[in-house]
């Protein structure tokens, strides 16, 4: 492992000191989280475990994740705040049962930080980003001895769009990669025959196989087209919420409801919204050309 310099041990050092010394609005949240799962304090916050707060971490992260690509300000201070809170809740539950509070919290990331910089807090000559990279993940593989394999730190837990492209982030890294983009397109191509093939033999295991296999073709597309494939996806989708929304609306002010037209009234409707969409596009393309 990379040798931490004595400024990286200082700076390390220093973490659990600066937290409890200045009184920061931060201190006071914890106070606060504190009290509220006292004796004193609120019923249901005291109620709450780390196996109860899972789904409210999950679903702020994803809300901070939305607040972010929606460029709101401060709708997005807002979600980092719920994210946090349940970071500060989650520590405090712990401190209550004597395995950790948020001062280790704090003081186990700013180590991270620096024993995983050495090109800024030690001697490693590391200076493009490619570069650290390879040095962040060596430094993560010698910290996680327990799988010495590559890919061991992956999280099952990610989302499958995220996990399958960090993988082949991953994988990139160290030269598992297809050197053209027209060779991952050929795969994608490759992938869908077999996934037609996989649907005429009306074998259901083949078919999630051959499906799997095309989704991650087309994430690895996504990727090297330095593009996110879950934030790609997310887009779509809410194109897609959007045009529905507009279809709903049309059939509203047609005196109609959602399943009372047919597919050919519903194509029809919905064609005419993508054009005018198109169309707003195009339009508003050049003019910020002009």
């Amino acid at each position: 492992m990379v040798e931490r310099s004595a400024m990286a041990e200082s700076l390390s050092n220093l973490s659990s000191a600066a937290l409890n010394s200045q009184p920061s609005t931060f201190n006071k949240l914890c106070e606060i989280v504190a009290k509220l799962r006292g004796p004193s304090g609120c019923p249901w916050d005291r109620e709450q475990t780390h196996e109860s707060l899972l789904p409210a971490t999950i679903e702020e992260a994803y809300e901070v994740a939305e607040a972010a690509r929606a460029k709101n300000d401060a709708h997005f201070r807002e979600e980092l705040g719920d994210l946090l809170l349940l970071v500060v809740m989650h520590a405090e539950i712990a401190r209550e049962a004597g395995r950790f509070d948020i001062n280790n919290v704090v003081d186990d990331v700013t180590e991270k930080l620096v024993r995983r910089h050495p090109h800024v807090f030690g001697k490693s000559d590391a200076r493009d980003s490619g570069a650290v990279l390879k040095q962040w993940e060596a430094i993560k593989r010698e910290e996680k001895r327990s799988d010495s394999h590559y890919l061991a730190s992956l999280p099952r837990a990610l989302p499958a769009l995220m996990r399958a492209q960090k993988a082949q982030s991953k994988a990139a890294r160290v030269n598992f990669d297809w050197t053209e983009l027209r060779d991952v397109l050929a795969k994608v191509e490759e992938e869908l025959g077999e996934t037609k093939s996989a649907i005429a033999s009306q074998d259901r295991q083949s078919l999630e196989d051959e499906i799997g296999d095309l989704l991650f073709a087309v994430v690895n597309l996504a990727r090297k087209c330095k593009l996110d494939a879950e934030s790609a996806l997310q887009t779509a989708t809410d194109k897609f919420v959007a045009r529905f929304n507009r279809l709903e609306d049309e059939l509203r002010s047609r005196g109609k409801r959602l399943g009372d037209a047919d597919l050919a009234e519903l194509d029809e409707i919905w064609n005419a919204i993508k054009k005018m969409t198109n169309e707003r596009m195009r339009k508003d393309e050049r003019s910020s050309n002009d």
